[in-house]
């Protein structure tokens, strides 16, 4: 002991200390700054809204397919929408009807 009351570390105490600092202040900069740390958070959260707002997109497209699909069953086909595919397929038409093509720009 000195005077002052403080004892004298050996060195081997030392570096169990510091190298328990070192981590101690690694796990803290990964809490911040990690992969999964506070400041990651923000940048999770916009992903999770522009994928969820993908998901949305991508249910309406998938239903109107589904509804396309159902409006083809062979037993009970849509009229209107057999006429479409054949038309456009096909190229196909009824013998009282005009075509007229437009140019594209």
């Amino acid at each position: 002991m000195t005077k002052e009351g403080h004892r004298i570390a050996l060195p081997r105490e030392k570096l169990t200390q510091g190298v328990a600092l070192a981590i101690l202040l690694l796990l803290g900069g990964l809490a911040i700054a990690g992969p999964s740390g506070f400041l990651a958070w923000g940048e999770n959260l916009r992903l999770r809204d522009e994928r969820q707002a993908r998901i949305v997109q991508l249910e309406q497209e998938r239903d109107k397919l589904r509804n396309r699909v159902a409006l083809l069953d062979p037993d009970n086909a849509d009229p209107d929408l057999v006429g479409e595919l054949l038309r456009t397929n096909h190229n196909v038409v009824h013998p009282d009807e005009i075509v007229i093509s437009l140019e594209s720009k």
